[in-house]
């Protein structure tokens, strides 16, 4: 389907890859790897057209459709999740729409025996057919498949995207992709928003895929259960191998050794005709051996070693102090966000020493009961840190945190104590920044670069308890792997949720897992989880908890269209003065923030006040109109 042939990108005078030939055919299923900054992002936008190499030619057979799954993704306002769903099938709308068209002059008209009418019909009959070829009687079942696949709720279907995280939004381009039947695929770090059903999902959907997919994806099982071919991208190589990540990278070991080995071999034997050129030079009687051997000397092909990116950071968390046996107790903790009920009432004891890992799909709590814990959102209920406890919290968006505007060296030492202020370059060069590395701007980073550089700015407070949300975000396989040794060691207390289950296989003694508004827990790893779960047929209780509704549920439907019409923007109302009121709670709890921190400063500033109060009265006013439209709602 498509051929790659002396592919060249360079930046700066500097290649990121040179002259890299490769083919794709049906039933490719690529992992396309390297370390970040690589190019490997970059190769997906060459691929997909967004841009031009410097040189080299990707030759494409005829009319074939590339789908490309974008990290920036920018959605039309007023769209539901179906809406958008279903922009993924441009031509059944079209020939939809023409259909209902067709069918409205038919119902209004009454010339039936002009010939215009007749044409009519046999339009409809043509359209029709047009409309069953291309699949316009599945198309709606396809989607709302795709999207429970990827962890929507059929109640989410008609919810206005941009009440929706990135993170969901991300999900519903997926959706988009996969419903399209492109002939490549291009996956830029799929998984890094599903949680672990979702996963699983994903994988069994793309192990059958017809086409070509190509993967950049720093989950080393995914790549494991999904591809069957590996190209790393490396010092500007590409290195192509028909396996999966792991059993490529065994391969790819056994070459660069025999690779070595015979490279000795050869040198042994250039050594030795140059000592006999040199011998053989010194007496005249043997000058015509002497020029024979280096003639033969000089046709040898020498044998070169593949390079090997082998640089990776060097991390470890100390412990500040000892902390009380007991470093976090929460009880009753509940939280809602406007009528949405996000966990009730969770009890949870954490002792020292304690490895806890939580795990649940999106959207049951988990990022949430986190920033309860480090006190960055409001709740009801209590939690009580231990004695001595001091936590170091990485946030799911650590990075974003970063100023973009500001070099590496300033973020560190603008973070830096007087006692570590002189340790910043030092840190920075085991975090792989280094040299004129620490002099760039946060702003010209790769995703992965500025999820190490926060790693190595919380590693400047004193910690006892560390906090993590989806750490390995971004991060390349060889990061991840320093970074789950480092955590493994690490004698401290250990939260954190993720979905990459290589990642937390052998990190936690405990499994918490959010659901339905609770948490249970799971006294062992991730695979002691998972097995528990197969054991009492998790999977397909989920299943028929997203299914059996929709045989079951059988709501009352509005009488007529306009009633419906009305019933659906009442229903995205209320999604959107929900999105109003959260962003409105958050904009006060940073007003507060500030306050308790410069309380002189702000208490001079009457705009300030002001501008409080009027947040604390629009929040009044949204909570009023979310009580009346939500009466309107179950009145409808």
């Amino acid at each position: 389907m498509l051929n790659i042939h002396n592919l060249s990108v360079s930046f700066g005078g500097t290649y990121l890859f040179e002259e890299v030939t490769f083919r794709l055919g049906a039933g490719d299923r690529v992992g396309l790897v390297g370390k970040n900054g690589a190019g490997k992002s970059t190769m997906l936008k060459i691929l997909s057209g967004d841009i031009k190499p410097d040189s080299g030619v990707i030759a494409t057979e005829k009319e074939v459709r590339i789908g490309f799954l974008r990290q920036d993704i920018d959605f039309i306002p007023g769209r539901t999740v179906l809406d958008e769903a279903y922009q993924a099938f441009v031509d059944i709308k079209q020939v939809e729409a023409k259909i209902d068209d067709i069918n409205h002059q038919l119902a209004t008209r009454t010339d039936y025996e002009s010939d215009s009418y007749s044409k009519l019909i046999e339009d409809l009959g043509d359209y029709t057919h047009r409309y069953e070829i291309l699949g316009g009687y599945n198309y709606v079942g396809d989607t709302e498949k795709i999207l429970l696949g990827l962890g929507f709720k059929r109640e989410d279907f008609d919810k206005l995207t941009d009440t929706f995280s990135g993170g969901w939004r991300m999900r519903i381009e997926l959706a988009k992709l996969l419903l399209q039947a492109n002939d490549v695929l291009l996956l830029d770090e799929p998984t890094n928003h599903l949680d672990i059903e979702s996963i699983i999902w994903l994988e069994s959907f793309l192990k059958t895929y017809p086409g070509v997919v190509v993967i950049v994806s720093h989950d080393k099982m995914f790549l494991d259960n999904v591809t069957n071919r590996t190209i790393e991208i490396s010092l500007g190589k590409a290195y192509d191998f028909a396996k999966p990540y792991s059993e490529y990278l065994i391969l790819r070991q056994e070459i660069r050794e025999k690779q070595l080995a015979t490279q000795k071999n050869q040198q042994k034997s250039i050594e030795h005709t140059e000592k006999l050129i040199e011998k053989f030079r010194a007496k005249a009687s043997k000058a015509s051996m002497a020029q024979s051997l280096i003639k033969k000397l000089d046709k040898v092909e020498r044998i070169e070693v593949d390079e090997d990116d082998n640089s990776v950071m060097s991390i470890s968390f100390p412990v500040s102090q000892t902390p009380g046996r007991v470093v976090v107790e929460a009880e009753h903790v509940t939280k809602s966000y406007g009528n949405k009920l996000i966990f009730k009432d969770l009890n949870l004891l954490v002792e020292r020493g304690s490895k806890i890992a939580f795990v649940g799909q999106n959207g049951q709590g988990k990022s949430t009961f986190i920033k309860a814990i480090v006190n960055e959102i409001d709740y009801t209920g209590t939690i009580k840190l231990g004695h001595n406890v001091q936590l170091g919290y990485f946030a799911q968006s650590q990075a974003e945190y970063l100023d973009g505007e500001i070099t590496l060296l300033e973020t560190m030492e603008n973070a830096a104590t007087d006692t570590n202020r002189m340790k910043v370059r030092d840190m920075l060069g085991a975090f792989l920044f280094r040299g004129d590395d620490v002099e760039k701007k946060v702003k010209v980073l790769s995703g992965g670069e500025r999820n190490r550089l926060a790693l190595c700015k919380l590693l400047l407070q004193p910690i006892n308890v560390l906090v993590m949300d989806e750490p390995t975000n971004h991060l390349d396989i060889k990061s991840k792997n320093v970074l789950k040794a480092a955590l493994q060691k690490y004698e401290g207390t250990l939260l954190i949720v993720s979905h990459d289950r290589d990642f937390l296989q052998g990190m936690s003694n405990i499994v918490y897992e959010f659901k339905d508004h609770k948490i249970r827990e799971y006294l062992g790893d991730i695979n002691f989880y998972l097995e528990q779960r197969n054991m009492q047929n998790m999977r397909e209780v989920e299943k028929r908890d997203v299914v059996a509704p929709a045989a079951k549920q059988e709501k009352p439907k509005p009488q007529n269209a306009e009633e419906q019409k009305k019933a659906k923007a009442l229903q995205n109302k209320l999604s959107k003065i929900e999105s109003q009121i959260q962003q409105v709670e958050n904009e006060i709890k940073k007003d507060d923030r500030a306050l308790a921190e410069h309380p002189e400063k702000l208490m001079a500033d009457p705009s300030f006040f002001t501008a409080y109060e009027q947040k604390k009265k629009e929040l009044d006013s949204l909570m009023q109109e979310w009580e009346v439209v939500q009466e309107e709602i179950e009145n409808a």
